[in-house]
């Protein structure tokens, strides 16, 4: 048998050595193999083919500079990156992220990710993430677009239909994915509308993907829930964000019964004791673009709180953090606890630190890692890449209907191999290990690659 501790551990420490700045990679890396070590030694072929060390080596990074004009006629200069890590499955798949904390770094951790979650669907892409330093926020629409267009200039080269097909992220939506695709189409002279994904439908984007990662969450949830016999109906949900995450989230979660009385930007979060009003939420959200405490003036029993983590000391039975990384730490893991969560599933990339995972585990709540539970985005996504290459275009009920499958299959295997090689409860080991196994084995097939 291998000894799969002292293997895992060489590899951490080369990664450290390499790359000490890099504390995100590391932590999100360091989880994974841990805890794949029970498949590990059942499996000396990976070692003796250094899978682990090559699946911690992007295949490629791309990093460059991106200029642009701003409406004061100034040049501007950001840095653009894409971490094109694993496409042993398929082509590169995974999104772009405009925001002033982008870095290499935060990409590799986010690519890492981006290959086990994409695994999982059991659709045909590998992993990849990629962004900027830029920040839309408070720009016109014509300086984002000259953005957009300079930061396209240069990745187009990398990308494409049977390559890498990125997708939008926190800082890109529909308004940056459209200015995006209008330069790569430029540039390439051709009309290759699986580039990328999360379009909007009247230029061959799928209905269904602005819903689909809430409510692929609440699938994933309910299945989580249901395994236990517990039953959604009339159970106080606290839900983080009001992007689109959270938005279909509460809206599932509603349709089901549930009482959600949370929501947040990143100001504050707004609590409601009589359940969130959503028709308000996506009012002041998509159609005003306003600011979430606008909620509480047309509902006076609602309560408005500067801040985001004071969200996670509202009692509930489930928690969905569906704003950004690492907003449960531990003390808002042992708040939730000493109030009675009774499940976790995580609707953004990473939101809770390894700290909380630990914590949740150990104190026997039912925890949805993001990888598994959110997933339904990126499955949604590779159906979009479907449907361009078909040229056809499927209804809500089609898109919604695969999804669901597909939600409740990765549910399923990330159960059974909890079960079969760690805790029965153990979702991010039987996650982790299931998109492993899958990605580890077509790179043997492969050969050295």
């Amino acid at each position: 048998m291998a000894d799969s501790k002292a293997y895992v551990k060489r590899v951490l420490a080369q990664i450290e050595k390499r790359d000490p700045d890099q504390k995100q990679f590391l932590a999100t890396v360091t989880k994974v193999l841990e805890s794949v070590e029970p498949l590990l030694d059942q499996h000396p072929e990976y070692e003796q083919n250094k899978i682990l060390e090559r699946m911690v080596e992007p295949e490629r990074v791309i990093e460059f500079r991106v200029p642009w004009t701003d409406d004061k006629g100034e040049i501007q200069i950001n840095r653009g990156y894409r971490v094109q890590l694993n496409s042993a499955i398929g082509p590169y798949k995974g999104g772009l992220r405009f925001h002033p904390s982008v870095n290499l770094d935060i990409l590799k951790f986010l690519a890492f990710e981006q290959v086990y979650k994409n695994a999982l669907t059991g659709l045909p892409i590998g992993g990849a993430k990629g962004g900027s330093d830029f920040d839309p926020h408070g720009k016109s629409d014509a300086e984002v677009m000259r953005f957009c267009q300079s930061f396209m200039t240069e990745l187009f080269r990398h990308i494409g239909p049977n390559v890498d097909v990125p997708a939008g992220d926190i800082g890109v939506g529909g308004r940056e994915v459209g200015y995006l695709f209008g330069q790569y189409k430029r540039l390439r002279n051709s009309y290759d509308a699986g580039v990328l994904t999360g379009k909007r439908v009247d230029y061959w984007g799928s209905l269904a993907r602005t819903e689909a990662t809430g409510y692929g969450l609440m699938y994933f949830v309910k299945d989580m829930l249901d395994a236990k016999g517990i039953d959604l109906k009339d159970k106080v949900v606290v839900v983080s964000g009001a992007g689109n995450v959270a938005t279909y989230a509460i809206e599932k979660a509603q349709s089901y019964g549930a009482k959600v009385v949370t929501c947040s930007d990143s100001n504050g979060y707004v609590y409601d004791p009589n359940g969130i009003d959503l028709d308000c939420v996506k009012e002041i959200k998509q159609v005003k673009r306003g600011r979430i405490k606008e909620y509480v003036e047309t509902h006076p029993q609602a309560e408005y709180h500067e801040g985001c983590t004071g969200v996670w000391t509202v009692k509930c039975d489930v928690a969905l953090p569906c704003a950004t990384q690492r907003e449960i730490d531990l003390e808002s893991a042992k708040a939730l606890v000493a109030n009675g969560v009774k499940a976790v599933g995580e609707g953004a990339n990473m939101p809770s630190t390894l700290e909380a995972i630990d914590y949740f585990q150990s104190h026997g709540v039912l925890f949805g890692p993001a990888k598994a539970a959110n997933a339904g985005g990126v499955a949604t996504s590779a159906l979009e890449m479907a449907q361009n290459s078909e040229r056809l275009q499927w209804t809500f009920e089609e898109v919604d209907g695969k999804l669901h499958g597909i939600m409740t299959n990765i549910y399923k295997q990330a159960k059974a191999n909890a079960e079969k090689y760690a805790d029965p409860d153990d979702l991010v080991a039987g996650a982790n290990i299931t998109a492993f196994q899958k990605v580890a084995n077509v790179m043997l097939a492969h050969g050295l690659v």
